[in-house]
């Protein structure tokens, strides 16, 4: 029988076990057998908890997902109320430690291939989407008409993912700061039209 409160854990280090599984293996050679021996757990704790591997997948997705939205409201809590500034939280958010590790980007990339391929994944992903859209569209519009605050938005994430994905597909560290300074020129840009 399982300890009380056990499953938190659990599902943490199974999350965990996945990232190290898939940044050193990739995630089609991940197995459900290699992620259970590195969270030191059986393999039928994966399915009872998550399903299979699918499901722990999502579940890790979600994961990175919370610590990006706690990233962008912690960060944006720290400034003002300038949506210059509020973009820029959320720019830096999306390139913080916890997004852009090898072990989160490689993850990250295998979730985007996959979420093309499974219905819940692919929910997940446009839930991502329309959220960084929104919350993007949402600091434009304080200074923008309706269509310059849509195009700025839809440039300001192509922008985010641009960087983000050429970074997550070179072999040496992202360039962060790089990535932030030019999506701040981008954001000045588009205010001072």
């Amino acid at each position: 029988m399982p300890k009380v409160g056990m499953q938190p854990i659990r599902r943490q280090q199974l999350i965990d076990a996945t990232l190290s599984t898939v940044n050193e293996l990739g995630f089609a050679d991940a197995s459900i057998q290699q992620i259970a021996q590195r969270a030191g757990v059986s393999t039928g704790i994966i399915s009872h908890y998550f399903g299979g591997k699918n499901g722990l997948i999502e579940a890790t997705m979600r994961y990175l997902l919370q610590q990006l939205g706690e990233s962008v409201r912690d960060l944006k809590s720290e400034v003002g109320h300038s949506p210059e500034d509020r973009l820029m939280a959320i720019v830096k958010a999306n390139f913080a430690t916890p997004q852009t590790n090898q072990a989160a980007m490689k993850v990250w990339l295998a979730f985007w291939a996959i979420s093309l391929h499974q219905p819940d994944l692919h929910r997940l992903q446009q839930v991502n989407h329309c959220r960084l859209h929104s919350n993007l569209k949402h600091e434009f519009l304080k200074l923008l008409s309706p269509l310059k605050a849509e195009q700025a938005a839809q440039g300001l994430a192509a922008l985010i993912d641009g960087f983000w994905l050429r970074g997550a597909l070179t072999r040496s560290e992202i360039d962060t700061d790089l990535s932030i300074h030019l999506c701040h020129a981008f954001i000045q840009q588009q205010l001072t039209q």
